[in-house]
């Protein structure tokens, strides 16, 4: 378990680095109100003062559980509330503390790796934001525990658990802020049971226009809402599910291509087949092909 005030840095070997996603430290602080920021003193590179600050040569996820602060870059200053994720990307001067009337609790996490960079990149939350408000996550603080767990021993192996569990993490981070745009929101409920209607109904030319106003929500919003939820339009939700339902019928059963075109209610077997290698690089034919070969 991650006790406070305890941290561990860390050496990555080949096999880690090619693996693309190395963990480089691992700690906790429980800072008391006015005291010494950082608590103890840590290695070149790593230890800094408000005076000059620092910059990393990684990325950094530091959950202030308790108390608040200040975090500095060259783009501003950021208050940290407790609840608050500071995101430290390599190569940016920063700065941060706990304020001394209220000292602070962190949790902190170092990565780095070309797998590490890819995922922090595909995201906006992560990759532009140098705060990020969360509250308190019971999950989040079970996953810097575990981490530390793992790195306290360093046993074989411990670099590639810790990348998953460092994903893990930075999965909760992104789940908790998206949801918030739907927390206590009744379109929420209406895009779960919205849906239930296009999972029930795969082979159906659905309109979706009707499908909002049954579940009484403007069309507009509605269309914008469900993409902001499931990162697809209903329509391109809709056609994701027929053409996983056709993946199926080609790979599971004896129907020919005209018969599992018919079946999941497409216009026509030209239609199907044009938008079928538009979503996976090949044509029915070509990707049923490919089954009965690797078949055998």
């Amino acid at each position: 378990m991650l006790m406070l005030n305890d941290f561990k840095y860390l050496t990555n070997n080949l096999c880690d680095t090619n693996w693309g996603f190395m963990i480089t430290v691992a700690g906790s602080a429980n800072v008391a109100p006015n005291s010494a920021y950082p608590p103890t003193p840590h290695p070149n590179g790593y230890d800094f003062n408000w005076q000059h600050g620092r910059i990393l040569q990684e990325f950094q996820l530091n959950y202030i559980t308790g108390g608040e602060g200040i975090m500095e870059t060259r783009e501003g200053t950021f208050r940290v509330k407790e609840g608050t994720v500071i995101v430290l990307h390599p190569n940016m001067w920063h700065r941060y503390k706990p304020l001394a009337e209220t000292g602070w609790t962190e949790h902190y996490v170092g990565f780095m790796g070309s797998i590490a960079e890819s995922l922090i990149g595909s995201t906006e939350l992560l990759s532009k934001n140098k705060v990020i408000v969360l509250g308190f996550h019971e999950k989040i603080i079970e996953l810097y525990h575990e981490i530390f767990s793992q790195v306290k021993d360093e046993r074989p192996g411990y670099q590639q658990i810790c990348s998953g569990l460092i994903v893990q993490l930075m999965g909760h981070i992104l789940s908790i802020k998206k949801n918030e745009d739907f927390t206590r929101n009744p379109i929420q409920k209406a895009i779960q049971k919205a849906c239930i209607i296009i999972r029930e109904n795969p082979s159906e030319n659905l309109n979706i226009e009707k499908i909002a106003g049954e579940l009484q929500v403007n069309y507009s919003h509605f269309r914008k809402a469900f993409k902001k939820y499931t990162g697809l339009s209903p329509l391109q939700y809709h056609t994701s599910l027929r053409i996983k339902q056709a993946i199926d019928l080609l790979t599971n059963s004896s129907l020919s291509i005209k018969e599992i075109s018919y079946k999941l209610g497409f216009c026509s077997v030209f239609y199907f087949s044009k938008l079928f290698k538009e979503k996976t690089g090949k044509t029915p034919f070509e990707y049923r092909k490919s089954i009965t070969m690797g078949a055998k």
